[in-house]
């Protein structure tokens, strides 16, 4: 019962942070080019933003086990409010890339935060092994449901500043605003906590032991697979989408909502999948095609094609979150859970963080959507590097 409980907590405030997030990766392209930013400074920004909560994952999930997961978590709930008002308050390039780097704004739709291996290690915690996979996939479904509202969310200022008059760019920073509130709510509901979670962790003699290599190998599969991510973050989409169709922002407000929800439900057929075909096929085979989508999507001839095989893709490209996360979890031990959750998800954060500037240096070079070409070819390498490479370590529920 106490399980279900904390789950049940851990959903609602990842709900909340996904919903900020939503709005604030597709707000933040437009806002900093309101602010008189090129593409290549918006791309900057992005990269720093993912370069820093990269970072800051990192140590946490290093040295969350002489920690109790609630202190951590409200600790990150702080410094997401401070990011937020930063945002809405500071203008200048320089303070706005300082606020990026040590802050926790997310450009992308999915989560690359410092919050994610505290809350994967809770999770797996409370959970039994055969539940886990489930449990991720509703994880995961939240958070997407909650940013595809999100993504409707950030036409809000558009409809602020034509009820009230408002400057649009002051409209946007009420947003932003609101990003900080959202931090204030998630750490009301991290309080219902047990304060002592995460005891057990603390007796581990060192953040990772027999796993080491796997979790390692993982590493840096995924980085590759992030690095390709990085180019087609949400922000850089919308970017893309602003410049090579001049969509307007409620209309890009739509369209992700709409990929967001694709996503989430997507969640929930992984784990059918999963339960049949092993979590490393599942992750594979749903991957390869949507990665053959992005590099189509530079190609299509009118916004409506485009726009189409965004949505094919947005329903088979994030299948492998729930079972990535649960396969990670699943083969190493539980003292090793949060050094193994920051170890896979932070050189993740890290080698996306390059690309966003790489998308914004093509895109200011030409609209044509290289950075959708880039993401793709890089994506079916990793898939059919980790099929090699990971087809026969099974997680416990698999084994023969």
């Amino acid at each position: 019962m106490h399980g279900a409980a904390h789950v049940n907590r851990l959903l609602i405030a990842k709900g909340l942070r996904a919903f900020g997030d939503g709005f604030v990766s597709l707000l933040l392209p437009l806002y900093l080019l309101q602010l008189g930013f090129s593409p290549l400074q918006v791309g900057i920004i992005a990269t720093t933003t993912l370069l820093g909560s990269g970072a800051l994952t990192l140590l946490v999930g290093l040295y969350a086990y002489r920690y109790h997961y609630r202190t951590l978590l409200l600790a990150a709930t702080l410094l997401m409010g401070a990011t937020g008002l930063a945002f809405a308050l500071l203008t200048g390039f320089w303070p706005l890339l300082l606020i990026a780097l040590i802050g926790t704004l997310n450009p992308s739709s999915g989560d690359v935060s410092v919050f994610l291996p505290l809350e994967h290690a809770v999770l797996a915690r409370v959970v039994d092994d055969r539940k886990r996979t489930a449990v991720f996939a509703r994880y995961s479904l939240t958070g997407s449901l909650a940013a595809a509202l999100g993504a409707l969310a950030a036409a809000l200022p558009t409809a602020i500043a034509a009820a009230t008059g408002a400057a649009p760019l002051a409209s946007m920073q009420v947003m932003f605003a609101l990003y900080a509130l959202l931090g204030v709510l998630a750490a009301l509901v991290y309080r219902g906590l047990p304060t002592a979670l995460g005891t057990q962790a603390q007796q581990a003699p060192a953040p990772l032991g027999k796993s080491k290599k796997h979790v390692y190998t993982l590493a840096a599969l995924f980085s590759l697979d992030a690095f390709g991510g990085g180019f087609v973050v949400q922000s850089m989409v919308a970017l893309w989408l602003y410049q090579r169709f001049g969509m307007s922002l409620a209309a890009a407000g739509a369209i992700f909502f709409w990929t967001g929800v694709l996503s989430a439900f997507s969640y929930l057929v992984a784990v059918r999948i999963a339960d049949r075909f092993g979590l490393v096929n599942t992750m594979v085979f749903t991957h390869l095609p949507s990665s053959l989508c992005l590099i189509a999507i530079p190609f299509m001839p009118d916004l409506g094609w485009a726009i189409a095989l965004l949505f094919v893709r947005s329903a088979l490209s994030q299948m492998d979150v729930p079972t990535r996360s649960s396969y990670v979890m699943a083969i190493v031990t539980p003292e090793e859970r949060p050094a193994a959750a920051s170890v896979t998800s932070v050189p993740r954060s890290l080698a996306s963080a390059a690309s966003p500037f790489l998308a914004g240096y093509l895109l200011s070079l030409s609209s044509f959507g290289w950075p959708l070409i880039a993401a793709g070819a890089a994506k079916i390498v990793y898939d059919l590097l980790l099929l090699l490479m990971f087809r026969t370590v099974r997680p416990p529920e698999e084994a023969p």
